[in-house]
């Protein structure tokens, strides 16, 4: 399974980039370049900030008690189990919050990191799920009342049928499905599952210039793109962390923007919310249609107020007529029904299971081994020294503006910072910050006073003693 929140930075600065009044939602931070990019301020908020709709997010599991994401939360569940509520605890590991990170760009309150989601009204459904209880996770959502659903991970390979079935089961329900398209457009390539499964909206990543991020896939079912170059994060431990890049991000992003479009318009059918995304973007790549950003860049304003017409080409639901078209037993009034694992699903069970063996038994040597050598220091064994402090996090520069976007970015903190995934170091730009070439419209004027600490309280602390650390996976 691929995961795309690529971990090539380090933890930044919580940073208090705008003030906003008590009963407001708080601003972004200024190294959320997309916010200026997209004129979410200025173009977006005004019209919907995305109330009554809820996002189920099928990832690792969700850090739902930061005071980013409180009131933010719905009952969840943890698909391979069939319990709990779909939520973690706090960690530090990149890799475990990669589902936090998700939820965080899609509705973060910004009220603990001063981080704020582009739907920063919408509600969250955390789901806990691995490749292999997918289809669970998504009939779970669409059974729960989920309007939008966000797959921001990958399995290489043909869709699934077991899958298949399950986002048909979810588009009959009126839900949009969002994938993220994949990270290995630089080299295999290889088509991923959701995103190549009839009916779902998979995205591709660009940077703040529109131009496609090297390593997203290349792949005929590649719809539309949203930023995914230096995109940063929340991590589940309250933790912002910068200069990150994935199609993950991406499709959160397009994720939260189909949140705006039906809380605008509560009544419109999922089709014609895909219909008017892909309608209203801005070309991007090779003129017209192509198999990196498909038909181009979101823009969220359009999306929420142009008109389109009712025959607009709508390729992510003509590919769901075709597969129905050959399986009309699915057309069927919507159930539950088992569909039959696949194959590849059989294999990754007897995987899990596997691992499963070999942790127990890895643990069982550990625990022996522990106390034989605790019985012999005991008995006066000479000890070794002790170590000194553990290293802290990472260290790497904070996030700075992306090029295209103006301003100088902040000195490396801590040592020189990792280069961005898939290319060279970005280097500072000069010159007043301005909103990155070709998307149009012009930034906010500058709010609030000079930086100081994380807008909405200070920073989260995850909880000490008993039940603090993060659950296991």
């Amino acid at each position: 399974m691929t995961r795309w929140l690529a971990a090539i930075g380090a933890t930044s600065a919580l940073v208090l980039t705008t003030a906003a009044p008590v009963s407001a939602a708080p601003g972004p931070r200024s190294d959320q370049w997309w916010f200026t990019a997209w004129e979410i301020q200025q173009k977006v908020w005004p019209v919907s900030k995305g109330a009554g709709v809820t996002v189920a997010v099928i990832d690792d599991g969700v850090n739902g008690k930061l005071p980013d994401f409180q009131g933010a939360m719905v009952p969840g569940i943890d698909a391979g189990t069939g319990s709990g509520n779909g939520q973690i605890g706090p960690t530090s590991s990149a890799e475990d919050s990669h589902g936090t990170g998700m939820a965080a760009l899609i509705a973060s309150r910004g009220t603990g990191s001063g981080f704020v989601g582009v739907a920063p009204e919408s509600k969250i459904m955390p789901i806990k799920a691995s490749l292999t209880v997918w289809d669970k996770a998504i009939r779970f959502a669409a059974d729960r009342g989920a309007k939008v659903i966000n797959i921001s991970q990958g399995l290489s390979g043909q869709c699934r049928p077991e899958t298949q079935q399950a986002i048909g089961y979810a588009l009959q329900r009126d839900v949009v499905v969002v994938a993220a398209a994949g990270n290995s457009g630089d080299a295999g390539n290889r088509p991923e599952e959701p995103a190549n499964c009839s009916g779902v909206l998979a995205v591709g990543a660009v940077d703040n210039q529109k131009a496609a991020w090297e390593k997203t896939q290349r792949q005929p079912y590649v719809a539309v793109a949203a930023p995914g170059l230096l995109v940063n994060t929340l991590r589940a431990d309250g933790q912002v962390i910068d200069r990150r890049a994935g199609t993950s991000q991406a499709a959160a992003l397009t994720s939260a923007v189909a949140a705006l479009v039906r809380s605008k318009h509560p009544n419109m059918p999922a089709r014609e919310v895909v219909q008017r995304i892909v309608n209203t973007t801005k070309d991007a790549g090779p003129p017209g249609k192509d198999e990196l950003t498909g038909t181009g860049v979101i823009i969220p304003a359009a999306a929420l107020t142009a008109k389109v017409p009712k025959d607009a080409p709508n390729p992510v639901f003509a590919a769901y007529d075709r597969w129905l078209a050959d399986n009309p037993q699915a057309s069927a009034k919507p159930s539950a029904t088992k569909v039959p694992k696949s194959d590849a699903t059989k294999r990754a069970d007897q995987a899990d299971r596997n691992l499963l063996i070999i942790l127990i038994a890895g643990a069982v040597i550990l625990v022996v081994g522990g106390g034989v050598l605790f019985f012999f220091i005991r008995r006066g064994t000479k000890k070794n020294a002790r170590t000194g402090p553990g290293a802290g996090p990472p260290g790497g520069g904070r996030s700075g503006p992306p090029p295209g976007w103006g301003g100088q970015a902040p000195p490396p903190q801590g040592g020189q910072a990792p280069p961005p995934q898939g290319g060279m170091p970005v280097p500072p730009q000069g010159g007043q910050p301005g909103p990155p070439p070709g998307w149009g419209g012009q930034p906010g004027a500058p709010q609030g006073g000079p930086p100081g600490g994380p807008q909405g309280g200070q920073p989260y602390v995850p909880p000490q003693g008993p039940g603090a650390p993060r659950p296991p996976n």
